[in-house]
């Protein structure tokens, strides 16, 4: 009986001691558990930033990638611009050797011009010449002045070009003095384009025009054009609507 008990409290020592080992180790267990899972959840968040910082490194990347096509593409831009700029420049420098020729050309024409135009306001209908010599007389005094650009030149003898040219397309009402029969009279003139050039004096007692076979002054008859030159000068000086009037009109060279 003795033994027995002794191996009886063995046996409990034994399963004591059994059921003491066992939780040990289930902490452990569980310990080590917890340990590896906060392991992998501090992997899980390195993985999901890595991941995120791969994605950002990607995105730059695709970014960069456009940023440099578009590059590309403003350079090519740019090498075109810049060949074509090269080759303006190449045809600057070729004017601007060609330049002194054509300054060197350009005075002896813009003379000719100046005499031509002088001439011919000589030989023209002799209206306005008092301002007509006078532009020429300040145009060759331009032409002589040396502190007066060439460029500034070929202006003004081109603007009285344009002024002469003018004066064939208008209607125009003036006053201005005229020898009449060895006297200065004050008349009124009309000169319609370079067609006709006709004068009236303030009473319209002189009625008159320039004749250009005669190179003179002619008087009309009043019966025929006093009453029409005096309605020219209305209309001409805007008194009156326009209307049709008669004026005289020079044969064409050849008519009979």
């Amino acid at each position: 009986m003795q033994k027995f008990l002794k191996s009886s409290v063995l046996t409990v020592s034994l399963l004591l001691i059994g059921s003491s080992f066992t939780a040990a180790n289930i902490d452990q267990l569980i310990s080590a558990g917890e340990s590896r899972l906060s392991q992998a959840a501090s992997a899980q968040k390195r993985i999901v930033a890595m991941a995120d910082e791969t994605d950002n490194i990607v995105s730059e990347y695709k970014q960069t990638l456009k940023v440099v096509d578009g590059l590309k593409i403003y350079n090519d831009l740019q090498n075109k611009q810049i060949a074509n700029q090269e080759a303006e420049k190449v045809n600057l420098l070729e004017s601007i050797d060609k330049v002194g020729d054509i300054e060197n050309q350009m005075t002896p024409l813009m003379v000719k011009m100046v005499s031509s135009l002088k001439s011919f306001i000589e030989g023209d209908v002799p209206f306005l010449l008092g301002e007509r010599r006078k532009r020429m007389s300040d145009l060759e005094g331009i032409m002589e002045n040396p502190n007066v650009t060439d460029a500034e030149k070929l202006r003004q003898v081109l603007q009285a070009y344009t002024i002469e040219t003018d004066f064939g397309n208008t209607i125009e009402r003036y006053t201005g003095k005229l020898n009449l029969n060895g006297n200065d009279i004050q008349v009124n003139f009309l000169r319609i384009g370079r067609l006709s050039l006709s004068y009236q004096s303030d009473d319209g007692s002189l009625t008159g025009a320039w004749n250009p076979e005669t190179k003179a002054f002619e008087e009309l008859s009043a019966a025929d054009y006093k009453a029409q030159i005096g309605f020219g000068l209305k209309v001409a000086g805007k008194e009156i609507s326009p209307d049709l009037f008669i004026v005289p009109v020079p044969a064409a060279q050849g008519a009979k």
